[in-house]
């Protein structure tokens, strides 16, 4: 859809390039590899080895040895940018302003700044641009979502949400390293707070505590987060330590837990006041758990439709978390470079 709008992309596939080859790329390519919907044109690296590579393994057909190759891809309909989070900036901003739709990894970028340049850029050029948090796209996630919109608990009190990896993660490490930014937070962090926006929208006040690490990135944090309707966030991050990655949203007439993986969960459990409790399962005709392709398939629908935003994934949403990303780092004092 680079020229011609959405009026052609009805009737054929959506075009996808990928800007990066690590882990979540290759996720991602594998679930887009599986949408009949969608091809995969053309595969960008800072490494010409690294591109090739990637596109044998995939079948694509292009492989660039730099990003800007990519961004002027004219039969390109929309980029998925993959590098690590201190280059999402970089990555998208060459990519909007060379045309491309963008669906960027999260944290969406190191800091709110950055997040409203790209936004910014995507107004001007008219663009679409979405923040692949999956967990908003998640089938499951919008069945809670539905559930505690139509009441099912009442007024939501408290959200308890936890993220963390067992490590230990070496100095040399990407989650160690400030340049890269680094740190539980945003890599993990984003979740939880995301989590808890969904739920309660953007948050009137919040404190946070950490344990900082000797390259001064967070090895864990702890964040309280408040709402004047009196409702409270209690959120934990960690690269120091395996959690259960678990959730609970708890209302004045109920509860629902997330015993596992509620960033991508495959079950949740209703509790109504005076009622048995109730599961809910993933469809299994949605696909694996693990799958990417939620996403994907929102932003396709978006760009047949002719948005340049998602309504799942809003982009006053994903700018409201970088603020509350950025006062949780201000009061743990982790800087990175470049920042004043």
């Amino acid at each position: 859809m680079s020229e011609g709008g959405a009026a052609g992309m009805a009737e054929q596939s959506v075009r996808w390039g990928i800007l990066a080859t690590g882990g979540i790329a290759a996720a991602f390519a594998a679930d887009l590899v599986d949408l009949p919907d969608a091809e995969i044109v053309a595969v960008a690296s800072r490494s010409a080895g690294a591109a090739e590579g990637f596109a044998e393994r995939f079948g694509i057909g292009r492989a660039y040895g730099d990003w800007e190759s990519l961004a002027r891809d004219e039969d390109v309909d929309v980029v998925y940018v993959a590098t690590p989070h201190s280059a999402h900036r970089a990555a998208a901003g060459l990519c909007l302003e060379a045309g491309r739709n963008v669906l960027c990894e999260k944290a969406f970028t190191v800091n709110g700044r950055e997040a409203e340049e790209l936004v910014a850029l995507a107004k001007e050029h008219d663009r679409f641009l979405m923040e692949a948090m999956w967990t908003y796209c998640n089938p499951l996630v919008r069945r809670l979502t539905a559930l505690v919109g139509d009441g099912a608990i009442g007024e939501v009190r408290t959200v308890q949400a936890d993220f963390g990896l067992e490590g230990p993660f070496p100095p040399a490490h990407r989650l160690r390293d400030p340049a890269l930014g680094g740190g539980a937070l945003l890599d993990l962090g984003v979740y939880p707070v995301s989590f808890a926006h969904l739920l309660l929208g953007e948050p009137d006040g919040m404190s946070a505590r950490a344990v900082l690490s000797e390259e001064g990135v967070d090895l864990q944090t702890g964040a309280l987060l408040s709402w004047e309707s009196g409702a409270l966030a209690m959120l934990h991050c960690s690269i120091a330590g395996g959690t259960g990655t678990t959730a609970s949203v708890t209302g004045s007439h109920g509860r629902i837990d997330i015993p596992d993986g509620f960033f991508n969960p495959e079950r949740f459990v209703l509790h109504r006041d005076g009622r048995d409790p109730e599961e809910f399962a993933m469809d299994p005709a949605d696909g694996p758990r693990t799958t990417l392709r939620h996403e994907a398939r929102e932003v396709m629908r978006a760009l047949r439709a002719g948005e340049k935003e998602s309504p799942l994934v809003p982009l006053s949403g994903t700018l409201a978390v970088m603020r509350t990303l950025d006062a949780l780092r201000e009061q743990i004092g982790v800087r990175y470079p470049g920042e004043a």
